[in-house]
């Protein structure tokens, strides 16, 4: 009987504990809302370099044929601009932890994608898929230094970030057109405008936020964003073109 009694006893604590947690995260669901917008540049779009890739024969070989560009500004003809990392001024409370791991990959003697985010803490993860050496070297105005080899396809370097940064760049001191930038933010509210100059940032704490554009080319813009919960609510950025690029 004694036994009956602590079986049903925990299994009455166990639904209950059940039920108050889906209760929070409910609650906390309900206080919680979604930022979508656009970023455009309304100035004449700029050209792009072409890469020279004649410096590296393997390279000018994989790229034979192809016109490859430095991508600083990708827009399109409407000026939607992608590649603009945009992010919420934190701190945050009690905002969830990172998951999984973020790739950037060197293919075809280019860095891909060219704008990623990071959370503090999370893997970063450097992939060599050309068949000639590659290397990632970060350079760093915080703690988010490395610099390491990768001599052969299929090489992948994981590094985990320390510190905010805004923007860390990372280059390939073999090929110094390869390029690419990592934010790296503490919280999960960030997002990279796509090639229509969209972006979406989910699960955002409800009440009034400073929120931040950086692009490489045109450096940060900010506003105020009001959030709503269980709405979504719209903030758009607006490059002019003359804009002096950010500090190295």
């Amino acid at each position: 009987m004694r036994s009956w009694l602590v079986s049903l006893l925990a299994v009455v604590i166990a639904v209950l504990i059940t039920a108050n947690r889906q209760g929070d995260t409910t609650a906390d669901q309900a206080g919680r809302g979604t930022i979508t917008g656009h970023v455009r540049l309304l100035g004449k779009l700029p050209g792009n370099p072409i890469i020279r890739m004649g410096k590296d024969p393997m390279c000018a070989r994989m790229n034979a044929g192809k016109r490859v560009i430095q991508e600083t500004v990708v827009a399109a003809a409407d000026g939607s601009l992608a590649n603009a990392f945009i992010e919420l001024q934190g701190p945050f409370a009690q905002a969830p932890g990172p998951t999984g791991s973020v790739t950037i990959e060197q293919r075809g003697c280019v860095y891909s994608p060219r704008v990623v985010g990071v959370r503090v803490g999370q893997p970063l993860q450097v992939k060599n898929s050309d068949e000639l050496m590659h290397n990632a070297h970060s350079l760093s105005t915080r703690c988010n230094g490395f610099h390491v080899s990768g001599p052969k396809a299929g090489m992948v370097q994981q590094f985990r970030l320390e510190d905010e940064e805004t923007m860390l760049r990372v280059k390939c001191d073999v090929h110094s057109w390869m390029i690419a930038f990592v934010g790296v933010v503490s919280h999960p509210y960030f997002a990279v405008s796509s090639t229509a100059g969209t972006f979406e940032i989910a699960g955002v704490p409800a009440g009034t936020h400073t929120i931040q554009a950086w692009h490489e080319r045109y450096g940060m813009l900010t506003q105020r964003v009001r959030v709503q919960a269980s709405t979504t609510n719209t903030v758009d950025f607006a490059y002019t073109g003359t804009e002096p690029p950010p500090a190295p």
